[in-house]
């Protein structure tokens, strides 16, 4: 099995690669380390090395594995994924093969920004887990974007969760936030035109945000992106602690419970290959 998921990687990687998207994501990395790590300035901060870096590498896995996922469901292809055991094995392939793109792009603008750049030491022990974490959730995200592994309503679904997640986690349960004082001013401008019914909702709406039900969801997304916040924090302090230590390994298992579902739906879809 880990023979033809390798010689599927290897074409994956190779075909994007040596292609206009390849030449596009390569300028788009020189761009950016020209940008935010200029050469003649220079970077003496680490905090910074390490965030902008983390982030250009999920950016760059997340193109790679739409890019690729597009190029697996070409008609060119389908002799290739017919006579494969398991659907699995080509989704995993995919996965790889964003990796390896995704991962050496970082590489490169990270070895360009250490020019006149910042002295790692103290942060080299926890730049792999910390950025190969991240980018394996942005590349098994980017499986859900792609018409490939999409099934039905799928996508909306998973990415209007996340949405949800991150409204609920920003908003704020203190009578004094913007959205309650909005709600207030709704609520006197709809009495004002005798809408009372729509007053009165927007008014009830407002008391329950500003109560402790909506606080309560609130901590409960704010727990689901808690890796973020526990990765930034440790980078900023230089090290890890017992409990920050667990974030890159939560998002792994983010990635691996997405990662599954996206196998479940290519597993038992219609597949529709593009000319």
């Amino acid at each position: 099995m880990m023979q033809r998921v390798w010689i599927l990687t290897v074409y994956f990687t190779k075909s994007l690669f040596f292609s206009l998207t390849g030449l596009i994501l390569l300028i788009l990395s020189l761009v950016y380390w020209v940008l935010f790590f200029p050469p003649g300035q220079g970077t003496p901060d680490v905090e910074n090395y390490v965030i902008l870096i983390a982030a250009f590498g999920a950016a760059a896995t997340f193109l790679a594995a739409l890019s690729l996922s597009g190029r697996a469901g070409r008609l060119e292809n389908y002799p290739l994924l017919v006579r494969l055991p398991s659907r699995v094995e080509y989704l995993v392939a995919v996965l790889f093969s964003a990796l390896i793109l995704g991962i050496g792009l970082q590489l490169l603008v990270a070895v360009l920004a250490l020019i006149r750049g910042p002295d790692l030491s103290g942060h080299a022990l926890m730049i792999p887990p910390l950025w190969l974490s991240i980018n394996i959730l942005a590349a098994v995200l980017a499986m859900h974007a792609s018409d490939l592994v999409t099934s039905g309503w799928s996508r909306v679904i998973v990415f209007g969760a996340l949405a949800v997640l991150l409204v609920l986690q920003g908003m704020t349960s203190s009578p004094d936030s913007w959205l309650v004082n909005r709600l207030y001013d709704a609520s006197g401008v709809l009495m004002d035109f005798d809408f009372m019914t729509l007053s009165d909702f927007a008014a009830n709406l407002g008391a329950w945000i500003s109560g402790e039900t909506m606080d309560a969801l609130s901590r409960a997304a704010g727990v689901v992106f808690w890796p973020f916040r526990a990765m930034s924090d440790a980078v900023f302090a230089g090290g890890f602690t017992p409990a920050q230590a667990l974030g890159p390994a939560v998002l792994l298992l983010y990635g691996s419970i997405l990662f599954l579902l996206a196998a479940t739906f290519f597993a038992g879809k219609d597949l529709d290959f593009t000319e």
